[in-house]
């Protein structure tokens, strides 16, 4: 796997990679490898690309270079993580002969969807995350190597499942409370409030009792609740109903109308509607189905 890359006639990277095609239903259905690779700089050097149809993480295990992309600079330092888009043009420069990175170039059908929520949580093209993080990316690029060198007929599934597990290492280090600069509400605000729905989803619940009772503008409240979860108070709040009444329609005798009731609609027409509106059929087709 080891190659060098040549500039003229002279090496200027050490690198191991592999250049991976994924099957057409990897394409088609999964988060599939592009290529996968380490290298180490022999000489300062830039590597510069744009519209590829790609998605881009890669870590600095050593060294310092620059990365530009999107019209901005971002200084790398060891330990440094990379994801962005590489549609859009990107370079990345060292000057220091100990510059060594690990990269994967992957992509998929929900991708630029996960890519874009990755943005609206704050999710940065430059992170540095904490030790322990690091440990589990280095961990899942090694297990995506290995799966891309294997003849397991049944590869594509495995290398589907680490990417899915190094999006939610990246994506955990979206969203980032301590740089707002009003009054958003940080993290373990917002579990407050999700806990306090989980818990009381029976009772009718407003924006303006949530507000009042975590003394926190209703508007921030819904805007952090939303960047962080991933959806808004009334939606949260509606599925934390559908999942309690699911239950009961599977597992009790209970009238649709009396369901509706115990989990805080009291109105059956409307409990059915929002109902169908998240499951796609209706309580009754739900209790005959399961």
């Amino acid at each position: 796997m080891n190659s060098l890359f040549i500039s003229g006639k002279k090496a200027i990277v050490s690198s191991d990679r592999i250049l991976y095609t994924p099957s057409p239903f990897a394409r088609s259905s999964l988060l599939y490898l592009q290529e996968i690779g380490s290298l180490q700089a022999l000489k300062p050097h830039t590597s510069s690309r744009a519209n590829l149809s790609s998605f881009l993480f890669f870590l600095v295990s050593d060294g310092a270079g620059v990365l530009d992309y999107n019209g901005k600079q971002y200084d790398l330092l060891s330990g440094d993580c990379v994801f962005i888009d590489c549609n859009k043009h990107y370079s990345h420069t060292t000057d220091s002969l100990l510059w060594s990175l690990r990269w994967c170039h992957f992509n998929g059908p929900t991708l630029p969807q996960i890519y874009q929520k990755y943005i609206e949580r704050g999710g940065k093209p430059v992170f540095n995350p904490e030790d322990y993080t690091l440990k589990d990316l280095n961990s899942t690029l090694d297990n995506l190597y290995e799966f891309a060198c294997s003849r397991d007929y049944i590869r594509d599934m495995k290398i589907n499942t680490e990417l899915n597990a190094l999006v939610t290492l990246i994506m955990s280090e979206s969203w980032h409370p301590e740089e707002v600069k009003d009054k958003t509400l940080k993290e373990g605000s917002i579990n407050s409030v999700k806990n306090y729905l989980d818990q009381n989803y029976r009772e009718e619940i407003s924006l303006d009792a949530l507000a009042e009772k975590f003394f926190i503008n209703k508007y921030y409240m819904s805007r952090s609740f939303k960047e962080q979860i991933g959806m808004t108070i009334n939606e949260y709040l509606n599925n934390v109903r559908v999942t309690k009444s699911k239950q009961m329609l599977r597992f009790t005798d209970k009238t649709i109308a009396d369901i509706g009731e115990c989990v805080g609609i009291e109105d059956p027409a409307y409990f059915s509607r929002m109902f169908k509106k998240i499951e796609g059929i209706s309580p009754d087709q739900y209790r005959k189905q399961w």
